[in-house]
C-alpha cells in the first residue's frame, strides 16, 4: 500500500496528505515492459531462413558457389559489440574481371545484413575490414558478386562469449 506523505502548508491545523511511490499496476507494467526488452532481441533475431531469404532478394535463384573468399572472424568473439571481420576476394580487378559487391550478413541478429561494399576495377584489390555487433553466436556469412555475374559464398561460425547482446 502507498504510504501518505506529509507535504503541504499547515492551515488551521490541518496537513495535506498525498499518495506517494508506484501503484501496484504500474509497478507491473514496468515489470512486463523490463522483460519483453530483455526479450525482445531473442523473438526477433534473424536465422538461417532470414540470411537466405535477404539473399534470395539481391540475387534472385541464382547459385552460389564456395571458395575464392577469405573470410577472417574470430572462432570465439569475447565482446559480441565489436567483433572484427575482414573479408578478401581472390579477383584480377580488371576491367573485364573484377569484384562488384561483397555483402556481409549474420544469421542471429535483429536483421541478417551487416554491411555491403561495392568494388570497381580500379580499388586493386577487393578487400574490406570492419567490426560488427552480434547479438549471440552465430554464422557469418558473406558472398560476393563478380562482374560476370558469378557469385561466391563462405560462411564462419562465431561464439559469443560475453558482452553484445547475449551469448
Amino acid at each position: 500500500m502507498p504510504s501518505l506523505v506529509e507535504n503541504g502548508p499547515v492551515e488551521n491545523g490541518l496537513v495535506e496528505k498525498r499518495r506517494s511511490g508506484l501503484s501496484r499496476r504500474v509497478a507491473l507494467h514496468a515489470a512486463a515492459a523490463g522483460a519483453l526488452a530483455a526479450l525482445l532481441p531473442r523473438i526477433v533475431a534473424a536465422d538461417e531462413a532470414a540470411v537466405v531469404e535477404a539473399l534470395k532478394k539481391l540475387y534472385g535463384a541464382k547459385t552460389m558457389a564456395e571458395g575464392r573468399i577469405k573470410l577472417d572472424v574470430p572462432p570465439i568473439a569475447e565482446n559480441g559489440l565489436v567483433v572484427p571481420v575482414s573479408v578478401e576476394v581472390d579477383s584480377p580487378m580488371t576491367g573485364g574481371d573484377y569484384v562488384k559487391a561483397v555483402h556481409i550478413l549474420a544469421d542471429g541478429n535483429p536483421l541478417p545484413g551487416v554491411v555491403s561494399y561495392r568494388f570497381t576495377p580500379d580499388c586493386g584489390k577487393a578487400a574490406a575490414t570492419t567490426r560488427m555487433r552480434l547479438a549471440q553466436s552465430q554464422n557469418v556469412v558473406c558472398v560476393a558478386e563478380m562482374s560476370s555475374g558469378a557469385l561466391f559464398t563462405a560462411k564462419a561460425p562465431v561464439k559469443v562469449t560475453i558482452g553484445g547482446c547475449g551469448g
